[in-house]
């Protein structure tokens, strides 16, 4: 179930989101490269969401 009417996201797909996106900020700001795969990730969980939900409304 979404978190929000407006957002495809479940509660703990956006905290998933949310610890990559502070990890990824950390390794920037030490100056570390490697981010391409933890973004790749994020994205790949805001995909599965957005076609879960997708499919549940077509239904």
């Amino acid at each position: 179930m979404p978190a929000t009417n407006h957002d495809d996201l479940t509660w703990s797909e956006i905290a998933q989101v949310v610890r990559i996106g502070a990890k990824v900020q950390r390794r920037k700001a030490r100056g570390k490269g490697g981010i391409a795969r933890l973004e790749k990730q994020a994205d790949e969980i805001v995909a599965k969401a957005q076609a879960r939900e997708n499919a549940r409304r077509k239904k």
